[in-house]
């Protein structure tokens, strides 16, 4: 048996920021315009208005303040209300690939390892550009990397299931030296027309180095234990897959074709979910809440949080216990717990312990207990 450490991580950040006051310009003007398209349907009661959205209420509703996107064109034009990517060539590389080899690029280059040395690669995303070939096999590829690479989707915990795949296969010596990468194009999968979650989620892509720790020529991040468990709920869904077509062979516009949830069912159900799932990750692991040095949680809304950590913990966090990155990236789905390891540990010393979890779609949560070395 071979014990796994984290020895680099990397994040990719799109160039294109929209703020809140910019997403709201073009939620009202597109509210106001389909307001006055369907008036007489209004006014007979037969359609709801849409209501405008504003900066206070997305902030008070989830803490976002801007997000990243690789297109924000599309998104902000009242007629078209998403992003525009276009379609690449075959011999390119794809979307995915490409963010996520940049993401994959720094965490090898924190840990001083070549593409080449690498045997494993998973891409643990939310959202996969196609059904095939895999996007893992592609960035294994364009890394030049040997062994083996598979794509898979736990929504919002895939980076964290990722982890403790990569790092089982790790201690049973099927591989020696992986990556998990977390490519998420989060603004094709949104529904920006939607006053209740126009404002959620922006694009990223992360990757965490893990490979045995006798082979760690520098710091690194013990993985002591992980932890995952599902349980299915319609709360939060997406049937926009392969099978999407009617049965006359024709796409339909149906809103069940992008993110959808219950906000207030996911709250009342996942949050005692994922405080009981840590509790119980970290007495299985002998592990007190006191010998945490930091809380790195799925970043998707502020209050869920700030409620986790006050219940792990049994206290309010103290300032930088409990980092938050979604202010700046939104929800970034499964790369949000990554990006805020990856921007909140460099301070940690030998034999300081900290927690990644997050939690989504499913229900899905995944934890995973690391200690800082050397």
């Amino acid at each position: 048996m071979h014990q796994p450490a984290i020895t680099g991580s990397g994040v990719f950040t799109p160039s294109e920021v929209i703020t809140n006051d910019e997403l709201v310009a073009a939620f009202n003007a597109y509210a106001d315009r389909w307001n006055a398209e369907h008036a007489e349907a209004i006014a007979a009661g037969a359609a709801e208005a849409v209501a405008h959205s504003s900066s206070e209420f997305i902030v008070a509703a989830s803490g976002i303040e801007r997000r990243y996107v690789l297109d924000k064109t599309g998104v902000l034009d009242p007629e078209v209300m998403h992003p525009w990517l276009p379609e690449r060539a075959m011999e390119d590389p794809s979307v995915m690939a490409e963010m996520g080899v940049a993401a994959c690029r720094a965490a090898l280059d924190m840990g001083g390892i070549d593409g080449a040395e690498i045997d494993l690669i998973l891409c643990a995303a939310s959202n996969h550009e196609r059904a095939y070939p895999a996007i893992a096999v592609e960035i294994q590829q364009l890394l030049g990397a040997g062994g083996f690479a598979f794509d898979m989707n736990v929504a919002c915990s895939s980076a964290t299931f990722g982890i403790q795949a990569a790092a089982d296969m790790i201690r049973a010596g099927s591989a020696r030296k992986a990556l998990v990468v977390s490519p998420e194009i989060c603004s094709a999968h949104l529904e920006w027309r939607d006053r209740d979650c126009h404002f959620i989620f922006g694009d990223v892509a992360t990757a965490v180095l893990i490979e045995r720790e006798e082979e760690a020529t520098g710091p690194r991040f013990t993985i002591r234990s992980t932890r995952c468990a599902t349980q299915f709920s319609n709360n939060i869904r997406n049937n926009n897959g392969f099978l999407r077509r009617t049965r006359k062979g024709h796409m339909e516009d149906r809103r069940d074709m992008q993110f959808m949830q219950n906000g207030r069912k996911v709250f009342k159900e996942v949050l005692p979910m994922v405080s009981a799932h840590i509790a119980d990750h970290l007495a299985e692991a002998g592990v007190a809440a006191s010998d945490l040095k930091r809380l790195w949680l799925h970043q998707a809304n502020k209050t869920m949080n700030d409620y986790i950590g006050k219940k792990v913990l049994g206290r309010e966090p103290e300032p930088g216990e409990q980092p938050n990155i979604l202010q700046d990236y939104a929800n970034t789905s499964s790369a949000g717990s990554i990006i805020a390891f990856a921007q909140h540990s460099a301070d940690m010393t030998d034999g300081q312990m900290g927690l990644i979890c997050s939690f989504g779609a499913g229900y899905s949560v995944g934890s995973v207990i690391v200690e800082r070395r050397g």
